[in-house]
């Protein structure tokens, strides 16, 4: 049985059409324009996309998905390494936790709810800074970019 760590989710009530959100999430340049990283190209099902952050402070990061699943304006899924920030740390042997979008027409507009598990699957000595920092990453994301950039 997981832990209550095991698994984040936030959500949050988008004024924007569900066209305009889809396309934020899967339209890897929109993607990367609202969440600060210059991914090198398309989200495609099984294959893996690239890219430097380009968040102040983060620039050294290169966030790399394994996209999973596109369900046309309703679901997608990537996975990922969490928090692996530190140039001096190979994450490659670790396993990654899985990133689902889940869009909902809802009140004129979208909810737009994130879940990311499998956090009990990382590394001991990182997994709840892991949990913590992309909790707070996943609100700010949520409330404060792509609210943002849909909503413009």
């Amino acid at each position: 049985m997981p832990s209550p760590t095991d698994r984040i989710e936030k959500q949050v009530q988008l004024n924007a059409s569900l066209d305009r959100v889809w396309n934020a999430l899967t339209d890897s340049k929109q993607f990367g324009e609202w969440f600060r990283v210059n991914l090198e190209g398309p989200f495609v099902p099984g294959e893996f996309c690239r890219g430097q952050i380009t968040h102040p402070g983060y620039e050294h990061v290169t966030m790399e998905v394994l996209v999973g699943e596109i369900k046309p304006q309703a679901y997608f899924s990537f996975y990922w390494r969490p928090y692996a920030i530190d140039p001096q740390v190979d994450y490659s042997a670790e396993e990654r936790t899985l990133v689902e979008f889940t869009l909902e027409p809802k009140d004129g507009g979208v909810l737009l709810q994130v879940a990311e598990s499998g956090f009990d699957k990382i590394p001991a000595g990182r997994r709840d800074e892991a949990y913590r920092m992309n909790s707070g990453g996943w609100a700010a994301q949520l409330n404060n970019n792509i609210k943002a950039y849909v909503e413009k």
